[in-house]
């Protein structure tokens, strides 16, 4: 399943809200949807994943960056919704405490808790309780006691300061109306010297025209900045050796897949469409960003 089948399918209006409290109630309601339909249709993810009628179970965590973690954790792996693999080569060593900035169904706790051991720590944040449900029942079918869930917002994480080693999330900032404030609480609940690892979407430049639909909000775009933007985000918010370790850029065809069948559906003529997509290539990607507390 494509995001643009999460956004079409449970958000009623076309522009973004202003408010962010509304932005997030709309967040809310597509992934609640986009929950639903990937656990029936085995298929689901933040970015192209593919054709959302034939996509087999696991298709958005290969896409993502995984391959050995979905045998182990099929179920779980059909429900996300991530756009890279922030654990991929991280140096989480058994003992240590992670936490997941907007956790969803749970595909990167499990992953964390196989890092850390039965003596660590993975907290996961969400504030969808159908993903909080969702990704209780991946730890508990797991057998993973060392996971604990809790619902919160990245803005305001009901995490104590210096709690962790490692802060990972995976397509979930781009989402976030405040991200100024989600930097600054991944600078607050790190330890000193601990690290994160974050993946997400940014984009080049984008039409105002689409920025201002939710449907493309909701489908990781509209709400997406510059890398550069976002490296400075990092670094304003006192993190330090910030960098961009790894980039997945998407060709037109990959963003069709993103936004194309809502911008459709909320009136964009064909011809405007095709030209936002041609002029959109190589200016959408994924990356991953990296670096620590002081």
């Amino acid at each position: 399943m494509s995001t643009s089948t999460i956004a079409r399918d449970s958000i009623a209006t076309d522009r973004v809200a202003t408010d962010s409290d509304e932005i997030r109630s709309q967040v809310a309601e597509a992934y609640t949807a986009a929950l639903s339909r990937s656990q029936t249709s085995n298929g689901g993810c933040c970015c192209d994943c593919g054709d959302e009628q034939t996509a087999p179970a696991g298709i958005a965590a290969k896409t993502a960056g995984y391959d050995s973690e979905i045998a182990a954790h099929e179920e779980t792996a059909v429900s996300s919704f991530g756009c890279g693999n922030p654990l991929a080569f991280a140096g989480v060593t058994p003992g240590q405490t992670v936490v997941d900035l907007g956790s969803g169904a749970g595909f990167d706790l499990l992953i964390a808790a196989e890092k850390v051991g039965p003596d660590g720590r993975v907290i996961g944040i969400d504030m969808t309780d159908a993903m909080i449900d969702a990704s209780r029942q991946a730890a508990a079918r797991a057998g993973f006691e060392q996971i604990e869930v809790r619902k919160g917002l990245i803005e305001k994480l009901p995490v104590d300061d210096g709690a962790t080693d490692w802060v990972i999330s995976n397509c979930v900032i781009n989402l976030s109306p405040e991200k100024d404030r989600v930097f600054a609480e991944v600078h607050r609940v790190l330890a000193p010297g601990g690290r994160f690892s974050i993946s997400d979407i940014v984009v080049e430049e984008l039409p105002a025209e689409i920025r201002q639909h939710a449907a493309a909000y909701a489908a990781c775009v509209a709400g997406a900045i510059r890398e550069e933007e976002y490296v400075a985000g990092l670094r304003a918010a006192g993190l330090e050796d910030v960098e961009v370790s790894e980039r997945q850029v998407y060709n037109a065809e990959q963003i069709r897949g993103i936004v194309a069948s809502d911008l459709e559906s909320f009136g964009i003529d064909p011809d405007t469409l095709e030209g936002y997509l041609g002029a959109l290539e190589g200016k959408v990607w994924s990356a991953r960003f990296e670096g620590r507390r002081a």
